[in-house]
């Protein structure tokens, strides 16, 4: 028992799982067909180009970003206990994206305040309302001091000169608690909206049926209503063995357009997808129906489904897997580090067995790097992880940050082999006010981090030590990027309608 309380107080922060057994759907390694890019440096770029950047005040632990017309809010990993005085989260100008600027703060009392991280964030621009997700972060692996346990949902009304100070207008607390979430903009329904929020709890058993997933309609936040509409759990499909040695647990997840399909990454249980139509409609008590069943999920070694989004207008999802360094290997889990996490493409054409089709990896990411003297050098493995993280996913080409990898681009017009178009890899900054615990304090000092944002071709990226990087794609395919006003990876909105057909 005090074995599965550790692992559930660092899954909530850290939610990386052990390594799991080959199944349905992996690549058998006697032919197995992926890409892999060279070793990324520091301070190297090929097909992007650096268009601007901000140090976001070098504080470090910089989390998620979201956008509003010409505004740009950062939230941070960290808390605001002593030391960490600027841990609010960020409001800065990018209406010149060769020159963002800070231009202020949400502060105390409502962000970054003692053991509670702004760790997630979204702008709903049809209401003129940026969304902030806070919980209690770990002392372990967020510096964060330890207090009260508070998990919520901040609305800031962004209307008018608000838009550079954020006033607070409603406050939701959620029936469980939250890890991540995706902002589904009803393409029929003008004014509704549905946040779909990860609840990736540990279970004991199959018999625990607390939900993973929770819908919240979030329509009427202006007037501080919430209403919860729909919930999900796998677990109880799951063998008691299955949830003892892989931790399931769901991470994350994306949604279709239209609403029609929810694609899980489930952590130690694998991909799965479920057919959401009724809670798109807005049905009376909606219910989700699991389309893919869990023995025939896909599975490959060293698997950990952080991310999970499908490629525009076609039968494919690119999932990512997070795994950090040996340093979560003396706390609670084990099989981390090296080879750490990248990149898998799903043919979900049968949706009742999805199907593992193709890798994208870093040479990080391979036998013969570990093998070698990097990869056994304690200094670079253990606070270290080049690992895949938060991808946004076009037609053909995919945007994936990759911690110490920098951000990668990938050209999947073969999904069984996608191939590196780009990356870019910043120059670190010399010094920061909080190193990152787990993924800084090693050689790599670059942490990417963040879904990519594209906003009139340009790309903006969260490093979580480096700040804010705003990119120009040269590389093969750039038409694709060019001609894109708005997206990102954990919403629907901007052009993702017209991607999607």
């Amino acid at each position: 028992m005090k074995r599965r309380v550790l692992v559930l107080a660092v899954a909530m922060a850290v939610l990386a799982v052990p390594v799991a057994a080959l199944g349905r759907g992996s690549m058998d390694t006697r032919h197995e067909v992926f890409s892999t890019a060279s070793v990324t440096e520091p301070g190297t770029s090929d097909n992007l180009k650096l268009v601007g950047h901000s140090s976001l005040r070098a504080r470090g632990m910089n989390a998620a970003p979201a956008m509003y017309k010409d505004f740009l809010y950062v939230g941070n990993r960290t808390d605001g206990s002593a030391g960490h005085e600027r841990a609010g989260v960020l409001v800065v100008n990018i209406g010149d994206p060769r020159h963002p600027r800070v231009i202020g703060e949400i502060g105390p009392p409502h962000e970054g305040t003692p053991s509670q991280s702004a760790r997630e964030l979204r702008v709903w621009p049809e209401k003129k309302l940026l969304i902030v997700m806070n919980f209690a972060c770990s002392t372990l692996i967020h510096a964060c001091a330890a207090g009260e346990d508070v998990w919520d949902f901040k609305f800031y009304d962004l209307s008018g000169s608000n838009a550079k100070h954020p006033k607070l207008i409603a406050t939701y607390e959620s029936s469980y608690k939250p890890h991540e979430m995706f902002l589904w903009d009803d393409p029929e329904q003008p004014g509704r909206a549905l946040l779909y929020i990860s609840v990736p709890h540990s279970s004991e058993s199959p018999d625990d049926d607390t939900p993973n997933l929770l819908v919240t309609d979030i329509s009427k936040a202006r007037q501080g209503v919430f209403q919860e509409v729909a919930s999900f759990t796998a677990n109880p499909l799951y063998t008691s063995e299955d949830i003892e040695t892989k931790d399931v647990a769901l991470h994350s997840m994306s949604v279709s357009v239209d609403g029609s399909r929810t694609y899980l990454a489930y952590l130690g249980g694998g991909f799965l997808i479920l057919n959401s139509s009724e809670v798109a409609a807005g049905s009376q008590n909606p219910r989700f129906q699991l389309l893919t069943p869990v023995a025939n999920s896909p599975m490959w070694p060293n698997q950990t489904v952080h991310s999970a989004v499908k490629v525009f207008g076609r039968d494919l999802v690119v999932a990512t897997d997070e795994i950090y360094g040996d340093l979560l290997d003396d706390f609670a889990f084990e099989d981390h580090g090296c080879p750490w996490g990248w990149a898998h493409v799903i043919d979900t054409s049968d949706e009742t067995r999805p199907e593992l089709v193709g890798e994208y990896k870093l040479e990080e990411n391979t036998d013969a790097y570990c093998e070698g003297p990097s990869g056994q050098d304690p200094a670079n493995t253990y606070f270290t992880s080049y690992s895949a993280h938060n991808p946004t996913i076009l037609r053909r080409l995919g945007i994936t940050t990759w911690h110490s990898g920098g951000v990668q681009v990938f050209d999947l017009a073969d999904p069984t082999a996608p191939r590196q178009t780009g990356f870019f890899s910043p120059e670190p900054l010399e010094d920061v006010d909080t190193e990152d615990p787990a993924l800084s304090q090693g050689l790599n000092k670059v942490v990417m981090w963040s879904y990519p944002i594209i906003r009139n071709g340009l790309i903006y990226l969260i490093d979580v030590r480096n700040g804010l990087y705003v990119l120009r794609y040269t590389g093969p395919g750039r038409s694709e990027i060019d001609g894109v006003d708005f997206l990102e990876g954990n919403s629907t909105l901007g052009d993702a309608a017209r991607l999607d057909h």
